[in-house]
């Protein structure tokens, strides 16, 4: 006589066992799984939390200067905040809650930068954040000399900052990754500066470079030898074979994503299982214009969302798929190439800040850009004095970063240096 079997398959582990519905995602967990999900319920409230006190802290500064306007912000996030204690003091809840809380305070944000009730005199601190004026010429001469001291560089394209604000930089013409201590005069060969080629201790015009925090390992776009490559202790295993890599990214899962620019698509990988072609998560549909398609898809960011934001150079413009879209939508360019404040030029580096604005390398204007999601136009935060070397220019600027401070990064390519521009709120 057969038994009935009321088991199922686990959406993380793919065994069949007993497994519990989750209401938010619907899918279905076995209970270690479970569990681990709700780790990372746990583990996003916490940092919904840290934007809201974030946020909080930006409108405390402004009562010096009290408005109706901020009274009005200020009520808003103190029922938020009372929406979030309730949530922490129950400890039940999911991804409805989650995105609930999120979308909330991104529509406090909103409201806040989208405001014409806000008067600032030019002495008084502004909500928006602002650029500091003079940057800190973080590495290389600054005077437009590319070498390969570990006091220069060549060519610099992508980096990575990390928690202890050294800096990660593919070292492009130089074929090694550089790491810069934090406050020191030069940097350290972690991996490559073994001459251009494709041995496994070689790198051939690295683009891009991530750090794997949890492996404590990094992970390297080798784009001239078509392959993505992880370097842990001076130990170097190819993780990818046979791709046009540029962009590199991983989410708060620790998925890697790797835009394909011949392809004109982004794949993602699981840690750890790169026997496959991936999964195509935006892109695929062959080269072109349209919504669902790249030309010359550059780098990438993934958002706490697992939203993807994709430099789309061709096209002149920067791509926002949310998770399991079929299409993305243009938050930044897609008006042709240009220089007015609503166009780009072969955008490259790409980052989102925690108010969800979009800082955008626009390399061929020698510029950086912010824009808001839902604007038309963008802002100059940094450049657009012309392509040169002074403190107020730049020369084909490549990848971008934040410090956990908020400080932004730029690969100044062509001046063969990394600038350090402070925010301030």
């Amino acid at each position: 006589m057969a038994i009935a079997s009321n088991k199922t398959q686990c959406f993380t582990c793919n065994i069949y066992k007993i497994t519990y519905l989750c209401k938010g995602c619907l899918k279905e967990f076995c209970l270690p799984h479970l569990n681990e999900h709700q780790q990372i319920f746990n583990d996003e409230l916490n940092h919904i939390t840290n934007e809201y006190n974030a946020f909080k802290q930006t409108i405390n500064e402004q009562k010096q200067n009290p408005q109706t306007f901020i009274k009005d912000i200020e009520k808003k996030l103190n029922d938020l905040s009372e929406q979030i204690k309730q949530i922490h003091k129950e400890n039940d809840f999911n991804e409805i809650n989650l995105n609930y809380l999120r979308n909330r305070l991104r529509e406090i944000t909103r409201e806040l930068n989208n405001s014409t009730h806000i008067s600032i005199q030019q002495n008084s601190q502004s909500f928006i954040n602002e650029i500091s004026e003079k940057p800190n010429v973080i590495t290389g001469t600054g005077r437009n000399r590319k070498g390969q001291e570990l006091n220069q560089l060549s060519f610099p394209y992508g980096i990575f900052v990390d928690e202890k604000k050294n800096i990660f930089i593919a070292d492009y013409a130089n074929h090694r990754i550089i790491e810069w201590k934090y406050n020191t005069k030069k940097g350290k060969i972690i991996a490559g500066g073994n001459g251009q080629g494709n041995r496994i201790d070689q790198l051939n015009e690295p683009k891009v470079v991530i750090i794997d925090q949890q492996k404590h390992s990094i992970i390297i776009a080798d784009s001239e030898n078509r392959r993505v490559i992880q370097w842990l202790n001076q130990k170097q295993q190819i993780l990818i074979n046979n791709i046009d890599c540029v962009g590199l990214a991983i989410d708060k899962h620790g998925y890697l994503y790797v835009s394909d620019n011949e392809k004109n698509e982004v794949r993602r990988w699981k840690m750890g299982e790169y026997n496959n072609e991936g999964m195509v998560v935006a892109g695929g549909n062959g080269k072109g214009n349209k919504l669902n398609q790249f030309s010359h898809p550059r780098f990438i960011f993934v958002d706490e969302d697992e939203s993807i934001y994709v430099s789309d150079q061709n096209n002149h413009r920067v791509m926002k798929w949310r998770k399991d879209a079929k299409e993305g939508t243009i938050v930044a360019g897609g008006h042709g190439e240009g220089r007015s404040l609503n166009k780009l030029s072969y955008p490259q580096g790409v980052v989102v800040d925690a108010f969800g604005q979009i800082y955008v390398a626009d390399c061929n204007n020698h510029r950086i850009m912010r824009w808001f999601e839902g604007k038309e136009e963008g802002e100059i935060i940094v450049g657009g004095d012309g392509q040169g070397n002074q403190s107020n220019q730049l020369n084909r600027p490549r990848g971008l970063s934040f410090d956990d401070d908020g400080n932004l990064y730029i690969a100044d390519c062509h001046n063969h240096r990394i600038l350090k521009f402070e925010i301030i709120l």
